[in-house]
């Protein structure tokens, strides 16, 4: 390529974000409106798809299809939910099939993650985006579902609901929330459970503040090694005035410090009003020459934005989880370790 070319080029991929074709400064791209589904109702079908990771044994399909049977829904399988293509599950092409098979069929009022694990992201390019958002649908998941709650959202505007996958363990609380949210259509104000133990204080489900005060935004998030991972493509969110949430598990301290200067040096963290903190189940330090605590890590990307942020939400791998809508509108307080909605998820039904 000759200078002249190279410089033409360079240049005008650098300027085009920035200017428009008459040289005047160009808007910052425009989210598109938030776009939400219709409440459920028992007797609806859910479909249930699996986007990400095979399963491991056929039983677990099975407790998805009666967990939501429970629930009290009919239940729809997609056709290669159960198929199985090296460690995911089954082709791209079929597991993105599955996915827009989902919100064709009329009858469908949900689709329901089956389970996380990894490869959500490449049925990103083949989800029919545009299929989306003439057929809102409820979607739910969490884990590598991060990937597709984030693409609907930047692409649609589609609210959809990080919260346990279909073959999740479904305790009382989760079913309860399920209930309220999906059914109830209720505004939810996500508090910790305290559950009772024989011990003179408090210990488990313990939230701790980063910085205190109150903030409102969208609520956007997920899986940190998921959402790190769509830095640079079109299927992040436009993070300016969220409430940022995020979780993982089996991550060291280094590696969420890693993710979290990605964060950093993408914009992201400069441009939210809040930041909550979920579950790192087994994120502590290994071995070696010394380690940064996740406390450390947390206080030194946080306080110099002096954000109300905290952390220990009940969010992430763990049994009992808030079911949480990425996308909704929410009042986060960090000194009472707490966020509500602000306004309906849902639309009645």
């Amino acid at each position: 390529m000759n200078k002249r070319n190279f410089l033409k080029l360079g240049l005008g991929s650098a300027l085009l974000p920035l200017m428009t074709s008459t040289g005047q400064a160009a808007s910052p791209p425009v989210s598109p409106a938030a776009m939400l589904a219709i409440a459920l109702k028992p007797g609806d079908t859910v479909g249930i798809v699996s986007p990400s990771a095979a399963i491991a044994s056929r039983q677990e399909a099975d407790f998805a299809i009666e967990s939501m049977q429970a629930l009290g829904f009919r239940v729809k399988s997609g056709q290669h939910m159960r198929s199985r293509h090296g460690h995911l599950a089954g082709q791209d092409a079929d597991r993105a099939a599955d996915f827009n098979a989902m919100f064709a069929d009329p009858e469908v009022k949900a689709v329901i993650c089956l389970r996380g694990g990894s490869g959500a992201a490449r049925i990103l390019p083949l989800i029919d985006y545009r299929l989306v958002q003439n057929n809102p649908k409820v979607v739910l998941g969490y884990s590598d579902i991060t990937a597709i709650h984030s693409a609907l959202h930047a692409k649609t505007g589609l609210v959809t609901f990080h919260g346990p996958n279909g073959s999740s363990r479904w305790p009382d609380f989760n079913v309860q929330q399920f209930e309220q949210l999906f059914f109830k259509r209720q505004l939810l104000h996500y508090q910790n459970e305290q559950r009772s133990e024989d011990d003179l204080i408090v210990r488990s489900n313990r939230t701790s503040t980063i910085f205190g005060g109150k903030a409102t935004g969208k609520l956007l998030g997920g899986n940190l090694t998921v959402l790190t991972s769509l830095v640079g493509t079109p299927y992040l969110p436009d993070f300016r005035n969220a409430i940022l949430f995020v979780e993982d598990i089996n991550e060291p301290p280094y590696k969420i410090d890693r993710m979290l200067s990605t964060l950093r040096l993408s914009g992201a963290l400069a441009q939210i009003r809040g930041f909550i903190f979920g579950d790192c189940a087994r994120c502590e330090p290994g071995g070696g020459w010394g380690s940064l605590t996740l406390d450390d890590i947390l206080e030194d990307y946080l306080l110099p934005l002096q954000i109300p942020a905290y952390r220990g939400a009940m969010i992430g791998h763990i049994a009992r989880q808030f079911i949480v809508p990425v996308g909704g509108q929410v009042e986060l307080d960090a000194d009472a370790g707490t966020f509500r909605l602000l306004q309906p998820v849902l639309q009645p039904a």
